[in-house]
């Protein structure tokens, strides 16, 4: 259990409170000087001193917390060591010291072995209700109910120190306190995965992983070991497809989905079974970035996504989802050409629609990243009375290697003592001790059943709403095989690339050139372009194309028979799905001294209604004035703050005044390139001739009276730029 303590008042420091040579031994005309140097520095509310040595020391006062070790001694001096004398050894002795670097020294636990890099917010679910017919958990009973919950974004193959772009699969989280125990929704950005079988896994990660004898790339698998197994394993095709879409380079955790993976079972209290799929669907809708900007992003803002939400959350424009589930038995799977439990195949939307449950917001950032974002112990075991399992021999491997990596991570059984982790309804059972032992029962009795009376009997059994398996029949031998229905690796990759627009299979085929390329083994590539003949034939030839392969390899042999006649699924397009408008995003205004103060104040305020973030860029982070004399609040000098780092541009810069420098051109050929919406005055053609920029129709014209900037944002980018179209001409017909 937390124990939390009131937060001490701590009154903002004063000019007239600084650091003074009060307490020092030090009275000869040195310290005099260093004295009288530092009259005008401010520090805080506390009575602070320097000894002689330099060193501040900071008092308690009634109004601050007194600084203790973890034992709570009170401490006298928390800037020296024990010596010897001034300058002697230090002593073993000093157990204020030892204890200090101890901590110090185990701050860190093990990252985890896949999606160490996350980030992670608090917020709640809200029950829309009428959900009794498919399951009987309590979180979905009430209409309008909030549960609290707890969401972990994150992508999977880089470390902790790697950069939010990569191309990756982004992990989508959920830990759901329900009223009647923990319920970890574990999912993806994406709603199928690489392999069938969970024992598969090792080598998939091994493979994906930075290579063992060099430690790199690092959050990225554009190298031989990922490739070589990727192409050995037909399986993985249907994910390869996402993974080269532009799925893994979400704009940000706003504007993606999330999606459970696997076949879960719903329970209802009569004990009647459904089968269902999760699924989060964003309110700000979908968005990505282009493969160049995210390569830029990284290099500008490595935390891009982190602040985004951080930002987000602090502006209250609180990020929301909605959890849906599509929902079917055992008769309907049964007309499925493919096995419900086989987790690289998926049911398009179009054939079984999402039956909306409840929303997702966050609304609150965490307190302290360690203790919550990084301690978070999810568990896909983790369910409630109503959710049950399928048998998924994905998601059965996931169950059992989940448990063991919390174990492993946070170094004992009682990780669910942790805030982050520990249920917020009654919870009671016979465990005991471990490492870190948080919480305990008293009394006698640590064993059911027991004879005790009273209290000292402990917790019981439960028919009334204990947990209850569903009651699938099982049958058939014991051995190590796959459903025949897994064997088809091939039509529903298919699928998916002609799912997606002429724009999007364009970057698809970008994405594999651009990872092949990287691959110096040249079995591995012809390998690869030969699965992708079994998807399809003009996207292999681009592709091979790409990677000047001159003589396509021959389609390797499929396990199961292609079907080429399955329908296009519009849902599975970003382009096709885009955000209903701009609120969310964020423009950058590059100004300079003179700009026009009407035009920019009524561009402010179109932006502000439209809840859209807005920054100022200028030759300079300091006095830049309008035409009216007025200084213009900037956020970032332009050399600090490129332009891929907004969702569309304002150039309100072109005056006399306005430097023509390489960072100008760069931050407007930037935006231009990645096909964003430009506005603009009249004067700043100066700066798109020097930037070698045509305006075209994605350039909005802005005065005291134009209005049509935002909606031509909300429209999209300008994707008649877009060159990827140019790469992979054979690849622009819509084939859909």
């Amino acid at each position: 259990m937390a124990i939390s303590k009131p937060k001490p008042k701590v009154t903002k420091a004063t000019s007239s409170q600084t650091i003074t040579a009060k307490g020092s031994t030090n009275s000869g005309s040195a310290g005099r000087k260093r004295s009288a140097s530092r009259k005008s520095t401010t520090l805080t509310t506390a009575p602070d001193q320097r000894s002689i040595g330099g060193e501040t020391h900071q008092r308690s006062t009634a109004e601050t917390q007194i600084l203790t070790t973890a034992q709570g001694v009170q401490v006298t001096d928390g800037q020296n060591s024990l010596k010897v004398g001034d300058r002697g050894p230090v002593t073993l002795s000093d157990f204020q010291l030892r204890e200090k670097i101890f901590h110090f020294d185990h701050e860190r636990i093990p990252e985890r072995v896949v999606h160490a890099r996350g980030y992670g917010a608090h917020g709640y679910f809200e029950s829309y209700g009428g959900a009794e017919d498919l399951s009987c958990a309590d979180v979905l009973a009430r209409a309008g109910e909030r549960t609290p919950a707890f969401v972990r974004f994150s992508t999977v193959a880089g470390s902790q120190g790697s950069a939010d772009l990569a191309r990756d699969v982004r992990g989508f989280a959920v830990k759901l306190y329900t009223k009647e125990g923990n319920w970890d929704i574990v999912g993806n950005n994406i709603p199928v995965f690489f392999i069938q079988d969970a024992i598969k896994f090792p080598d998939l990660i091994h493979a994906a992983k930075s290579e063992p004898d060099r430690g790199f790339p690092q959050a990225a698998t554009a190298h031989d070991n990922f490739w070589d197994f990727a192409s050995l394993m037909p399986e993985a095709t249907h994910m390869l497809m996402w993974a080269m879409s532009d799925r893994t380079i979400p704009r940000s955790f706003r504007f993606m989905e999330g999606f459970g993976v696997h076949t879960f079972r719903m329970v209802n209290s009569s004990g009647e079974s459904h089968f269902v799929k999760f699924h989060w669907k964003p309110k700000s809708g979908l968005q990505s970035v282009l493969w160049p900007e995210a390569v830029a992003i990284n290099g500008a803002d490595p935390d891009f996504h982190r602040r985004d939400l951080w930002n987000a959350i602090g502006a209250g424009d609180f990020p929301e989802w909605e959890l849906g589930v599509q929902v079917f038995n055992d008769e309907w799977a049964n007309t499925f050409d493919f096995d419900v439990l086989d987790p690289t195949k998926l049911i398009p939307e179009e054939l079984l629609p999402v039956r909306p449950l409840g929303r997702l917001v966050l609304d609150r950032v965490v307190d302290n990243f360690f203790a919550e974002t990084e301690q978070v112990a999810f568990c896909t075991q983790n369910i409630v009375r109503g959710i049950d399992f399928s048998n998924d021999p994905l998601l059965a491997g996931r169950n059992f290697s989940y448990l063991d990596t919390q174990l492993k991570r946070l170094g004992s059984p009682n990780f669910t003592h942790l805030p982050i982790n520990a249920p917020k309804c009654p919870f009671a059972n016979f465990q005991q001790d471990g490492h870190m032992a948080v919480t305990y029962r008293t009394g006698q009795t640590n064993y059911e059943p027991n004879s005790r009376e009273g209290d000292e009997r402990g917790p019981r059994e439960t028919l009334v709403k204990g947990f209850a398996e569903c009651p699938a029949a099982e049958n058939g031998p014991q051995r190590r095989a796959r459903p025949e229905l897994f064997a088809d690796h091939f039509s529903q990759a298919r699928q998916f690339l002609l799912s997606q627009e002429p724009l999007e299979r364009a970057h698809m085929a970008d994405a594999f050139v651009f990872e092949l390329s990287k691959v110096q083994t040249e079995a591995v590539r012809l390998r690869m372009v030969s699965n992708l003949r079994n998807v399809d034939e003009t996207f292999a030839a681009s592709v091979a194309t790409g990677l000047g392969i001159t003589q396509l390899p021959h389609a390797s042999i499929p396990a199961a028979t292609i079907n080429t006649q399955l329908p296009s699924v519009p849902s599975l397009s970003i382009m096709s799905n885009p955000p209903a408008d701009f609120a969310g995003r964020r423009v950058g205004v590059l100004v300079a001294n003179g700009t026009p103060a009407d035009v920019l104040a009524r561009l402010l305020e179109q932006l502000a209604s439209a809840r859209v973030t807005v920054e100022c860029v200028a030759p300079s982070i300091n006095g830049i004035v309008d035409s009216n004399g007025k200084p213009i609040e900037v956020a970032h000098a332009v050399s600090g703050a490129p332009s891929v780092l907004f969702d569309a541009i304002a150039v309100l810069a072109g005056t006399e005044q306005s430097p023509i420098d390489a960072a100008t051109k760069d931050w407007i050929r930037d935006a231009h390139t990645h096909c964003k919406v430009i506005g603009h005055i009249n004067a700043a053609a100066v700066l798109f001739e020097a930037a070698g920029v045509q305006p075209d129709a994605g350039y909005v014209l802005l005065d005291r009276k134009s209005s049509g900037f935002v909606a031509r944002c909300a429209a999209g980018r300008e994707w008649s730029r877009d060159e990827s179209a140019t790469r992979h001409p054979t690849l622009m017909a819509d084939r859909r």
